[in-house]
């Protein structure tokens, strides 16, 4: 039986292999607008409101099974599933401390959601604390954080259903699993910030897909309706403005920071406890993104913060509420150390700094003097350092992209570090080597850049080679296990990071290089990335794919639409396609300082030269392309890649392959509701870039 089942298997393959694959065609419905003088045709304006439309499920379903038909054949070649889930399958645990618990929040069989443990120390057997089908047997429900009472009696934790940015919140003792009354809908952008015997949280008025707008903080007693919750904070003359809420790990301040996107101000009001009178006032107000504060927690009566102004790439500085403006420096920039990480311990200071790629731990005293250093290898990262303030022993991860983490215990008395478990891996990580690079961008610029790839392949050589880079909103890349590189290195590949401009990585200034009116820059350095790959015979055209999430997408997008002859494969996720129409959904008009308006005349002419969507020629056979998106994706709505899809896939000139691949009940960050779906996405992406750039030749090796 076992072998006429496979047998079978073998002949569907080989069935799907035969079939043509051509890609559906979409209907045209052409709107016209005007825009400073300039007539803009939009085809597929139906596409944002496909609920309304007659053609929308059909051709869904035809895209679907063209996907579906075509990564088959990709990955009967390439297998790259079962590769994956065998480097996938690592035995750690990274227990997060909150209060007097243990929290780990993971994948327990390959099927399920993944749900919420607790244990009484780091070394304990894991209980699970919440449990997603008891919440909805409907929906797919992940946890976007949980955050513990000072007393550590419960655990208020906040969800979403489908993958969507809209979250809700509940709580749970603890000690004893059982969940209270208490159940709050509207959440979105929220932190929980604890106080007595409630929380603060932010809503806003849910429009769907609509401009998000008139966000509220608010106040939660334990035991209460939702109805009965106190407003602490809106804006009623700028609904746009938005807003986080935190308090200290002692209770003792609450702060509140404003963000007008409008005017390009930031205001910090806050709490005091201990005063007399409990209301908000002004800490530090009309603060730009250039000197914008960071507020960490309190030492005693003082506050301690990150600041970047004057400083690009950051200090840590001390503020007296009573005064405010005058700052005490803590620990002060450093030129080439970029600092991105800081926590406060009882008696020191603990940071994390990064130096051309390289991280190091520091710890300093209250008075700023360097106590003890701890130095992590190029190309790889630590992240955790959670718990209370009075832990002398503390978790962090330590990772890279072709390592998974490895938990330590870290005493910050003596500073010795131990593992807490093994990672067990089923492959021997030192094949593979890390190089850091540098190449000049089309202005003279330098831009940095990290090269991974087995240690026997020839660097100069025609190899497959896969190009990624963020670039954007001044984040910082941080080396994070990946097991589909780890295939991709396996097959003979080069994976390549461009620290392009935009992103963080070079401080402040390197942001605000990619940023507005400059945000060509982010673009041109990805070009000049691939362009210095191929000039120093490091790869090919032919062998070169480039791909990149939410912002990386849009750069991916923009590439392959202005170059199209430097690639060969392209896959662009979650990505803003057309950037005309972006600002007037959900988050997008929290973003015009990073990409431009339509409002003005400059910021409209800046988006039509670089946006995807408008820059695809009748002409011109673009790279062949998997675009990914997800159906309930209501940060970068999933009409981005059906338009861009569409355009792509109708015109005579495109012979290579576009394929539209979304992922069902799912949002911004795809699949995350299985073991199995989180392995599926990242095979179907790996597969087709495997196919198109090596096809039958692509072996493990």
């Amino acid at each position: 039986m076992k072998n006429f089942l496979l047998i079978c298997s073998f002949l569907m393959s080989a069935n799907l292999i035969s079939q043509p694959l051509s890609p559906p065609t979409a209907h045209r419905d052409s709107v016209v607008d005007i825009l400073f003088n300039q007539v803009i045709v939009d085809e597929y304006r139906w596409m944002e409101n496909p609920d309304e439309s007659p053609y929308f499920e059909d051709w869904m379903d035809a895209q679907a099974t063209l996907t579906k038909k075509s990564l088959n054949k990709a990955s009967f070649q390439c297998d790259s599933y079962n590769a994956i889930d065998k480097y996938l399958l690592t035995n750690y645990s990274h227990p997060r401390k909150e209060g007097d618990y243990y929290f780990i929040y993971s994948f327990f069989d390959n099927v399920s959601l993944p749900a919420l443990f607790v244990q009484n120390t780091f070394r304990d057997d894991p209980t699970m604390l919440v449990d997603p089908n008891f919440i909805s047997r409907k929906d797919k429900i992940l946890l976007k954080g949980y955050w513990a009472s000072l007393d550590s009696k419960y655990l208020a934790y906040q969800f979403s259903r489908n993958g969507s940015d809209w979250a809700e919140i509940r709580v749970v003792n603890i000690g004893t699993g059982i969940h209270k009354s208490d159940e709050l809908v509207n959440v979105k952008f929220s932190n929980i910030a604890w106080k007595g015997d409630g929380f603060y949280y932010s809503t806003f008025l849910n429009n769907g897909s609509g401009v998000a707008t008139g966000q509220e903080v608010m106040y939660h007693v334990l035991g209460t309706k939702q109805s009965d919750d106190q407003v602490v904070f809106k804006r009623e003359n700028n609904p746009s403005a938005h807003f986080t809420v935190n308090t200290t790990s002692d209770e003792r301040f609450l702060f509140l920071k404003e963000i007008d996107e409008d005017k390009g101000f930031i205001n910090i009001f806050y709490i005091d406890f201990q005063s007399a009178i409990h209301s908000l006032r002004p800490l530090l107000t009309r603060l730009t993104n250039s000197d914008n504060v960071q507020i960490i927690d309190n030492h005693g009566d003082e506050l301690i913060a990150i600041s970047h102004k004057n400083a690009n790439n950051g200090m840590v500085i001390k503020i007296n509420p009573q005064n405010p403006r005058v700052w005490d420096l803590v620990i002060p920039e450093y030129e080439q150390s970029l600092l991105l990480e800081v926590k406060l311990l009882e008696d020191k200071i603990l940071t994390v700094y990064q130096t051309n790629g390289k991280q190091q731990i520091i710890f300093f005293d209250y008075q700023g003097q360097v106590l003890h250093a701890i130095q992590i290898g190029y190309g790889f990262s630590v992240s955790g350092f959670n718990g209370l303030k009075t832990d002398k022993k503390l978790l962090f991860s330590y990772e890279g992209y072709a390592m998974p983490k490895i938990v330590y215990i870290l005493d910050t008395e003596n500073y010795k570090i131990k593992p807490l478990k093994a990672t067990v891996i089923n492959f021997d990580h030192s094949l593979f080597e890390t190089k850091e690079l540098e190449y000049t961008s089309f202005d003279g610029t330098k831009v940095p850049m990290f090269m991974m790839y087995k240690k026997d392949i020839d660097l100069h050589g025609n190899n497959p080679a896969l190009l990624e880079a963020y670039g954007g909103f001044g984040s910082v890349e941080m080396a994070t296990f990946s097991p589909g590189i780890v295939h991709f290195l396996m097959r003979g590949g080069i994976y390549v990071y461009a620290n392009i401009r935009g992103g963080g990585d070079k401080g402040l200034t390197w942001a605000k290089q990619g940023r507005g009116l400059n945000k060509k820059n982010s673009f041109d350095d990805f070009i000049a990335a691939a362009e210095f790959l191929i000039e120093e015979n490091y790869t090919s055209p032919q062998k070169l794919a480039i791909t990149g999430a939410s912002n990386g997408g849009l750069v991916v997008g923009v590439a392959m639409t202005q170059r199209p002859e430097l690639f060969k494969v392209a896959v662009p996720i979650v990505a803003p396609f057309d950037m005309v129409r972006f600002e007037k959904y959900t988050v997008g008009h929290w973003h015009t300082d990073e990409y431009g308006s339509v409002s003005d005349s400059a910021g409209f002419q800046l988006l039509m030269d670089y946006s995807p969507l408008h820059n695809i020629k009748d002409t011109v056979n673009y790279p062949a392309t998997l675009i990914m998106t997800s159906d309930n994706d209501d940060r970068v709505m999933p009409f981005h890649s059906y338009k861009f899809a569409a355009k792509l896939q109708n015109r005579m000139a495109q012979t290579n392959q576009v394929l539209l691949r979304v992922e069902r009940e799912a949002g911004h960050y795809g699949a995350q509701s299985s073991f199995k779906k989180v392995i599926q996405e990242d095979a179907d992406i790996y597969d087709f870039i495997l196919y198109h750039l090596n096809g039958k030749n692509s072996t493990d090796h």
